[in-house]
């Protein structure tokens, strides 16, 4: 019998998004399964994937479909000799903010319960959704998993939702993970907005100012803990599946990351003056943020453009200063990841967000010709 044969079969949704491809790359290239297939909307020729990936993102590997389409279903699960998949990771759905609840339902509420549903049917050891921590009711206090739940962002509403219905789906072997803040090299989220718009005020020779206060919490993890903590996850819950009721964990460094820690880093990387407006500024924005959000924008895309076309970046990049109204709120994302430590053994290799971590981001977007 080979060694592959003992190794789980793993099909990861949405296979091409950050997660998705980190995940893939290191399953691949520890040797962890018998198989890997990765579903994902787009091509990989237009993922923006980086050099280091197009091995563990092979074409061989990949099968392009909308896996919330239930015609899309055998293609997305269907092996050869009907063998199943052990593990499947839903690093699918719509990750954009902002977007309409409509939206939010149909790529990524509609996905989870279409792919739950499938993997109950088909009996998979252990199904990982992904899930986000602003599902908390926002609070300075580290959140456990068992606190108040008060989305505040329209994606988190329809990431609970599918949380509470794929525990209902009769037979799912199901485990929620609700992530921090993601970064590491390539991120085009959270800590790329603000990188940009560092970028843009180091050009301009101005301070750089965050609104609310420095110790509003923004809580971070790296993704190469946060795609090792997938797996490990999923290997912790299948050796004594099923488990009632559904596991569910927070990830998070123990950094406890805030505005005023990102503020001070910026300023060692940027070398740009970097501070909060005051109460009166702050409490203006509360009742006025769509507003200060388009001023916000309006200050920093122009000079953004310009800076890529004075560096001869012609192609798109994933990058951009655009500040979504959803991560400019007066909310603390702050979690606490104990249970998720003390179940599993599991040890973060990064403690908290660093000046060689942000340094480590920057010099991957130069490394794809995206930063000027």
């Amino acid at each position: 019998m080979s060694t592959d044969a003992v190794k789980p079969a793993v099909l990861i949704i949405g296979g091409l998004g950050y997660t998705g491809r980190h995940l893939t790359k290191y399953i691949h290239e520890n040797n962890l399964a018998s198989e890997i297939r990765i579903v994902d909307k787009h091509l990989p020729e237009l993922a923006w994937l980086a050099p280091e990936f197009k091995e563990a993102c092979s074409r061989e590997r990949f099968v392009q479909a909308d896996a919330a389409q239930d015609r899309s279903l055998p293609r997305v699960f269907d092996r050869e000799g009907d063998k199943q998949f052990d593990y499947v990771f839903n690093c699918g759905g719509e990750t954009r903010f902002s977007q309409e609840e409509k939206v939010y339902e149909l790529r990524s509420y509609g996905l989870s319960m279409a792919l739950g549903r499938e993997a109950a049917k088909r009996k998979v050891k252990c199904f990982v959704e992904l899930s986000t921590g602003m599902v908390y009711k926002p609070d300075s206090v580290p959140r456990k998993e068992t606190d108040k739940l008060k989305p505040w962002s329209n994606l988190a509403k329809w990431k609970v939702k599918a949380e509470e219905d794929l525990a209902k789906v009769d037979g799912l072997n199901v485990m929620v993970m609700r992530m921090a803040h993601v970064y590491g090299p390539y991120t085009s989220k959270f800590l790329s907005t603000a990188l940009c718009m560092a970028r843009v005020y180091q050009h301009k020779k101005k301070e750089m100012r965050w609104l609310w206060k420095e110790d509003l919490r923004t809580n971070t993890v790296h993704i190469d803990d946060a795609v090792r903590a997938l797996w490990v996850g999923a290997e912790w819950y299948s050796k004594e599946a099923p488990r009632s009721p559904a596991p569910i964990f927070n990830i998070v460094d123990h950094g406890n990351t805030s505005q005023g820690h990102t503020a001070k880093l910026v300023h060692e990387v940027f070398n740009i003056e970097t501070g909060f407006h005051g109460t009166l500024i702050s409490a203006f924005a509360r009742l006025n943020l769509d507003h200060v959000v388009d001023e916000v924008n309006d200050e920093t895309l122009d000079p953004w453009a310009e800076l890529q076309q004075a560096a001869g970046i012609s192609q798109s990049t994933p990058l951009s200063p655009f500040m979504e109204k959803e991560l400019l709120r007066d909310a603390d994302l702050s979690l606490d990841g104990g249970a998720f430590e003390r179940e599993t053994g599991f040890v973060y290799k990064h403690e908290k967000l660093t000046k060689e971590g942000v340094e480590e981001v920057i010099e991957s977007y130069r490394r794809m010709n995206w930063w000027p």
